[in-house]
């Protein structure tokens, strides 16, 4: 067991873009996963440690409340903090918790991306389920899709969505993210450049840097994202107007026209990722960009939020020279989404279950942003966000604020997300960023005094 004056494998890059407290963090982690710590270890205290690497308590103070809002540290009251964790037998260690990942029981999930799974309406559910298992095997893949699921897209877009598409326009897809990687494999070729919106959804930027592209994120601000930051020489553009993620807000009128132009002027694909398309409260949403220029505009949706992940069912509208590319990419790879999701959308649709689920769904996401809303104004927390979609976000003016409160709720049993880990360079924002979809609402509502306790007075 190390004393306190132990040396600890750290070395800090002051010159580096990552801040001092992320390093420290990433140093500690990695020696507690390879074994140069074991569970049981004791630290130095954050005093200590400081002094050791001539840094401020600030660093040495954020990167052992960020250890330990993962479970890599505890702290022993009037003996010190400890190595909790052992090596893992298999795999990498988690950094932070990100959509998808195993939740711990006793936390309360306050995270962006989850749906209101609880709400679907069982009993149609299972009828959906029991209805798709009647049809009989298929002897071919349906590369673009079942034709039925594709015709249920289609109305769905144009009654939810206002995307007047065609039944043969319409591409099934896994998700959102299995069709950013079909499309950085097919249509765009490795060395291109490919415009993010910064901050955004890391899933995408990891698909196309595994495609071999060049990922050059833009900044977004209170009307989306900014089309004069795009590069020139970019051959696809990639952002959430309806929603943007994670910041919430929507691209104005005026920016969804320049960005079209723009677009077609210097012949690059839009990726069109209608993240929470569906869930407006306030008032109409603006076009679609597909709507606006379905010449360069690929749609991408999924039911992942409105439904549930577990359907894996998603859909692309785009040019047809971007369908047929990607059709032949399955082709040749031998891909194709799974029909099982997309029977049961199908039969959700068919009975009208699908129109029921969403009308019940924008009601009561709507009652509880204005219950969380409320109570955060109330107690005066600043919150960026249209009223829309299901999280809102609080800013915070450092990144070392945003570590304490995650771990802070974190230990008060409430699973929160930062806006640090949804940024390509270095971020340029810090918040936390609140979802409201994946509890009850009577959780959300017994949860709200413990939130507004953590995050006010926590802009400094």
């Amino acid at each position: 067991m190390p004393s306190e004056d132990t040396a600890l494998p750290v070395t800090l890059d002051r010159g580096s873009e990552v801040p001092l407290a992320v390093q420290l963090a990433d140093a500690l982690r990695e020696s507690a996963s390879s074994g140069h710590l074991r569970g049981g270890d004791r630290l130095p205290s954050t005093r200590a440690l400081a002094g050791r690497l001539g840094v401020s308590r600030t660093v040495t103070s954020a990167a052992y409340e960020q250890l330990h809002a993962e479970g890599w540290i505890a702290g022993r009251h009037g003996s010190g903090t400890y190595v909790t964790t052992s090596p893992p037998t298999g795999g990498t260690a988690r950094r932070t918790v990100v959509e998808g990942d195993p939740v711990p029981a006793d936390l309360l999930v306050l995270t962006p991306g989850v749906p209101w799974a609880d709400g679907l309406d069982r009993a149609a559910w299972r009828r959906a389920w029991r209805a798709s298992a009647d049809e009989p095997p298929t002897l071919f893949a349906a590369r673009a899709g079942l034709p039925e699921y594709r015709a249920a897209i289609a109305e769905h877009l144009l009654r939810h969505r206002g995307l007047d598409a065609g039944t043969e326009s319409v591409l099934a897809t896994a998700g959102t993210t299995a069709a950013v990687v079909e499309l950085a494999s097919a249509v765009l070729a490795p060395g291109d450049v490919v415009a993010m919106e910064e901050p955004g959804y890391q899933r995408a930027v990891h698909a196309f840097r595994g495609a071999g592209l060049r990922v050059v994120p833009v900044p977004v601000d209170s009307e989306g994202l900014r089309p004069d930051a795009v590069p020139a020489g970019a051959r696809a553009v990639y952002c959430s107007p309806a929603h943007q993620y994670p910041m919430g807000s929507r691209m104005s009128a005026s920016r969804r026209v320049e960005l079209v132009e723009r677009a077609r002027a210097e012949d690059f694909l839009l990726i069109e990722d209608d993240y929470d398309g569906e869930l407006r409260y306030d008032v109409a949403p603006l076009p679609l960009l597909a709507s606006l220029a379905p010449d360069v505009v690929a749609h991408l949706g999924t039911t992942s939020k409105i439904l549930t992940p577990v359907l894996g069912a998603g859909w692309m509208v785009a040019p047809p020279s971007v369908t047929s590319a990607v059709l032949e990419y399955r082709e040749l790879t031998g891909t194709r989404p799974s029909p099982a999701g997309q029977r049961v959308l199908v039969e959700l649709a068919r009975h009208g279950d699908l129109g029921r689920h969403l009308r019940r769904l924008r009601r009561e996401l709507s009652e509880r942003r204005s219950l969380l809303v409320g109570a955060l104004r109330e107690a005066g927390v600043p919150v960026l966000g249209d009223d829309a979609g299901a999280h809102l976000v609080v800013p915070l003016d450092s990144a070392e604020r945003e570590l304490r409160r995650i771990a802070e709720g974190r230990d008060r049993g409430l699973l929160l997300d930062g806006l640090r880990r949804h940024f390509t360079g270095p971020p340029t924002a810090c918040g936390v960023a609140v979802g409201y979809a994946g509890c009850s609402r009577e959780a959300l509502r017994e949860a709200l005094p413990v939130l507004v306790d953590l995050l006010r007075g926590a802009q400094g």
